[in-house]
């Protein structure tokens, strides 16, 4: 509870290494930082002017950050004489000064000579227009819009790429709310919506980019086996032919990744060059006069009677417009190629948002106009027989009548289904360009530069991923190697997943899960910016305007909506495995702390249910005990806080309390410091708790201030608890008088009162010290061992001598000098009774001694830890007080209400001899504890504070309750595994020290006690 002496240094937040977040290829350079401000003012100050180096993030790079002098400084610096000085700069621990934890520096960092950094056509732009345009550029874009005609057809590209667009909005606005780094997609979802969204899709975002290697791949492998097929050129059968073509590619593809983003960027540029000759080929060769062979396979000039034809939907074999748009969408699937390479780029900020919308608009017209053109010079059915012409006399009424008017009959067609076509062969392209191999390069180009620009996202995202240790099995491919910090482990699983899709996996089917697996980024990355906005975070202040929190939740549903249009279930399974991803990563709680949108909702929600809570007035039914408990620190009382959070646990609110005493100045210091350490151990040791700690000259006046000034509207505390003094006789008057008076404070606020009894006490602070100072001197230990090694500490073949410093060796020494076997008996007793309640208990009973009705809390609690598994095997056992000759009737009726209660218990007794004066030695016991305070010939105003004969004549039946209490507790109830008694209440008027010698009489003696007073207010009620 009191704490009058610093413990402590500067804390040390262990939830976050910095080191993950930073990217190995990265050194800063030489930072200007003003030492002074004499020139802006004229005269020194210790204050500084406004600079960049002061909101850099803590760990930066090279360890260093400027500072700026601390509050307190500035304010104590004339009671220092103006001793205080601040560094310009400071080494970091990976610690910022407000306690945080850190992020790597990144924005004042440069990249190493040799490393290689792009801007946003080379990193982005090209990227996506490369992944965006893929075979279905060449292969079945025109079947498509023979089925859907151009009218749907245009339709179908615009939904599209209003989907891709709104996605390329809201990734602009979240790309330029702050320094971007590498890990793309997965990288922009986790630092928006925290780590459990981002780890969940940042995987599965992983996969599907490695499994889109196979995919493209084997496109590839397809084409040049058709061309095997056409020259009958076959190795060994069609399926092994693909495998073999399909695994040597890949060879090629990660042999170009891993000579470095140089040799990957030229190869791109080359791919883009021969899909844009082969794109200009199509264009042209609409232009091209047409010979009688490409007229019979329904291919003309620029027609108009033609391209009105192809207006309308022709839906064949099945197909519907949302079928049709499932297989179009996948290709638009390819804006993030850019963003998932964000660690790579010069100004991610600034090139993502350019270069990923522009490619959206150039793929999207490009589509448009190609899917035009053909529409105009194709019909939809042809024979390919050159003497299907018009002849006199025989009607021309097939599905072509456009080519009736050219001079060609193909009615055969509505008959028996032709090959050629918009609506029957997928190789209109190539029939139609200008010159016909150019297409089949075009679609090696498509499909090669697709496969290898995902060979780069999956391991680059996945680095990312495991750099932020969400998932510690993952952290062996969080190494990166070279100038540029490449992924090479991340490269050979993705080559190795890939591979084995190419031998094993069935493709089609993989395809929608792939697809759905792209879409759910896609709506997350929507979500994320609809989610920040929403929140209204002072911090969400994106750089590019151009967004709506609305059209993000719209293109959030639209891609769900696709999802089940590609395929339902696909769009199950994907969300089935996002789910169970979500949910592990939740239960791991992973120690990052990002500043996510969720932590800004999560806290909108809660001052919004508090405020809503406010306008409620109390009801009995929703009473629920909510908690102060004076612990000292969050660890000093374990046993305290344990049966303080069983009665709270998913229930109400738990104060942890700690009175700092002393100077405030000193205590300040201390209390500051140890805020975040408390509250950071609570959590980690999943206590339900809030730490909240003053600091003040005196315990009892810092105790008034907690129970006057805790909580927040209706989330107020309603119950104090706190520790049994058992030094009461040695600790001197003002310190029974302090204790007994926040008892007192307590009923005046009318708090519910809780005091817990453990034979062998509460208090183990002593013994946290004790680590915390050997901790300290291991570590002190190890640091020095550290720089008596060569390298800098890193292990070698040869090591000098260590010589371990005097001052380590006299910490070591004293702290860990083993005590006297008395003492180390009598700790090991009190560690192993401070961890009784974390542990199951084992079956037995709560004797409640319901001698007093206070509104109900002294029964209510007791029934609460039966509701807990790990006191479901103790039974409740009550005990009333009744009068000789009418047992039976008490006890009839307390389990009727009992019964209207609906608290159920094992047992009713009721004690009719109470009023039996104590025994003897009983008495004795008393006396010999009170003698010391007695006042026997002195002036009652020589020493107000004793026990005075005259008072303990007129307490002498309340004196002899109390011991009679405890010897019927002794007989009745000494095999319990917790007593719970009705406190006698500290009245104003009695002694101190008489009130002490009531409660420690009371339970002297005894298994774990808890002593209960209500409020006198019912918290219990029959009525539903």
């Amino acid at each position: 509870m009191e704490r009058s002496k610093s413990n402590g240094g500067e804390h040390v937040n262990n939830a976050y290494d910095s080191t993950l977040d930073e990217p190995p290829h990265y050194e800063e350079t030489s930072r200007a930082v003003r030492p002074s401000v004499v020139s802006a003012f004229g005269h020194d100050t210790l204050d500084r002017v406004p600079n960049i180096d002061f909101y850099r993030n803590a760990g930066s790079v090279s360890g260093h950050r400027a500072v700026r002098p601390s509050l307190q400084e500035l304010h104590e610096v004339f009671q220092k004489n103006g001793e205080i000085s601040v560094p310009d700069t400071v080494e970091d621990d990976g610690e910022g000064s407000s306690g945080t934890p850190c992020d790597p520096d990144l924005e004042s960092a440069v990249p190493k000579e040799g490393g290689v950094k792009f801007g946003w056509i080379r990193g982005v732009l090209v990227r996506c227009m490369l992944n965006i345009w893929g075979v279905m550029l060449f292969i079945r874009l025109s079947w498509i819009f023979g089925n859907s005609g151009w009218g749907l057809g245009i339709v179908v590209i615009i939904l599209s790429c209003v989907v891709t667009t709104i996605t390329g909005l809201s990734m602009s606005a979240i790309c330029t709310n702050g320094v971007v780094r590498g890990g793309g997609a997965y990288y922009l979802i986790s630092r928006s919506l925290g780590p459990e969204f981002g780890g969940s899709i940042g995987l599965i975002f992983a996969f599907a980019n490695a499994v889109a290697v196979a995919m493209y791949v084997v496109g590839f492998a397809e084409t040049v086996v058709d061309l095997l097929k056409d020259n009958a050129a076959i190795m060994v059968d069609e399926v092994n032919d693909i495998r073999i073509i399909g695994c040597i590619t890949v060879v090629l593809l990660l042999a170009i990744s891993v000579a470095g983003m140089e040799w990957e960027a030229k190869a791109q540029i080359i791919l883009l060059v021969i899909l844009l000759v082969a794109i200009v080929n199509v264009i042209v060769g609409t232009f091209i006069p047409v010979t009688d062979s490409k007229k019979s396979r329904g291919i003309f000039n620029y027609n108009s009677k033609i391209f009105l034809e192809n207006f309308t939907p022709d839906f064949r074999e099945g197909e519907t417009f949302f079928s049709v748009f499932a297989i179009f969408f996948p290709a638009a699937t390819g804006i993030l190629a850019g963003a998932n390479i964000s660690g790579d780029l010069r100004d991610p900020q600034a090139a993502i948002p350019k270069g990923t919308l522009l490619a959206i608009l150039i793929t999207g017209l490009t589509y448009l106009g190609i899917a035009l053109c053909v529409s105009a010079t194709v019909v939809r059915d042809a024979t390919g027989n050159i003497n299907d012409t018009v002849t006199p006399g025989v009607p021309c009424t097939g599905p072509s009548i456009a080519a009736c008017e050219l001079g060609y009959n193909f009615s055969s067609c509505a008959e028996t289904k032709c090959k050629f076509g918009l609506s029957n062969n997928v190789q209109v392209m190539t029939m139609v360009s200008g010159f016909g191999p150019l297409i089949i390069a075009g679609t090696f180009s498509a499909t090669l530069s697709s496969a290898l620009a995902s060979l780069v996202s999956a391991p680059k995202v996945f680095q990312a991923l495991c750099q932020d240790n969400i998932y510690k099995i993952l952290h062996f491919f969080a190494k990166g190697y070279g100038k540029n910090n490449e992924p090479i482990r991340g490269y050979v699983l993705t080559f190795l997943i890939s591979v084995a899709f190419i031998l094993v996996g069935d493709l089609d089917t993989i395809a929608p899960i792939i697809s759905n697996f792209f879409l759910a980024s896609y709506a997350l990355i929507n979500f994320s910016c609809f989610h920040a906005s929403y929140a209204k975070s002072p911090g969400w202040r994106p750089a590019y305007k151009y967004y709506n929190m609305w059209l993000s939740l719209m293109g959030a549903l639209l891609c769900c909506v696709v999802m089940f249009v590609i395929n339902w279930w696909a769009a199950l399974l994907t969300y089935g495995i996002e789910i169970l991803l979500y949910i592990y990563v939740t239960v791991k709680k992973p120690d990052v702390n990002w500043g996510s949108s969720t932590q800004a909702v999560t806290f909108v929600s809660a001052v919004g249910n508090a405020l809503s809570l406010s306008g409620v007035d109390d009801h009995v039914k929703n009473f629920r005990p909510q908690i102060l408990a004076l612990t000292g620190g969050a660890r000093n009382r374990p046993a305290l806080l344990d049966l303080a959070h069983s009665f709270c646990k998913n229930y109400g609110l738990c104060l942890t309390c700690e009175v700092f005493v002393g100077p405030r100045s000193e205590a300040l210091e201390e209390m500051n410091s140890g805020m975040e350490r408390n509250q950071l151990w609570l959590r980690k040791n999943k206590r339900k708790a809030f730490y909240a700690a003053v600091a003040c000259e005196e315990f009892r006046q810092g105790a008034e201030c907690l129970l006057q000034a805790s909580g927040l509207g209706r989330m107020k505390p309603n119950t104090l608890m706190i520790g049994f003094k058992r030094n009461w006789r040695t600790a001197g008057t003002e310190g029974v008088q302090t204790y007994v008076g926040i008892l007192h404070d307590a009923f005046d606020f009318e708090y519910g009162t809780l005091i817990l009894r453990m034979d062998h006490g509460l208090d183990v602070s002593h013994l946290v010290e004790a680590e915390v100072e050997m901790l300290k001197a291991a570590r002190e230990q190890q640091a020095l061992e550290s720089e008596m090694m060569p390298n800098g500490g890193k292990k070698g073949m040869f090591r000098k001598s260590r010589k371990s410093s005097t001052h380590v060796l006299a910490t070591r020494v004293s702290v860990c000098a083993p005590p006297t076997p008395q003492v180390a008996k009598m700790n090991e007793k009190l560690l192993e009774a401070s961890a009784q309640f974390k542990k199951k208990q084992p079956k037995g009973t709560i004797d409640v001694w319901w001698l007093f009705d206070d509104g109900g809390l002294t029964l209510l609690l007791p029934y609460i830890l039966t509701t807990r598994k790990k006191w479901k095997d103790s039974k409740l056992r009550i005990f009333i007080a009744g009068q000789p000759g009418r047992s039976d009737l008490d006890k009839q009726e307390m389990k009727s209400l009992l019964q209207k209660f609906r608290i159920n218990c094992t047992d009713i007794n009721v004690i009719d001899d109470i009023h039996i004066p104590p025994r003897a030695d009983s008495l004795r016991k008393l006396d010999d504890m009170i003698e010391p305070f007695r006042l026997h010939e002195e002036s009652k105003d020589s020493a107000p504070w004793k026990i005075t004969d005259e008072e303990l004549s007129t307490f002498e039946e309340k004196t002899n309750l109390q011991v009679r209490l405890n010897e019927l507790l002794q007989e009745k109830s000494k095999s319990a595994n917790l007593i719970v008694v009705s406190m006698p209440i500290a009245r104003k008027g009695v002694s101190d020290f008489l009130y002490m010698a009531w409660l420690d009489i009371l339970t002297k003696d005894l298994p774990p006690t808890l002593l209960i007073r209500g409020n006198h207010k019912s918290v219990l009620t029959f009525y539903s």
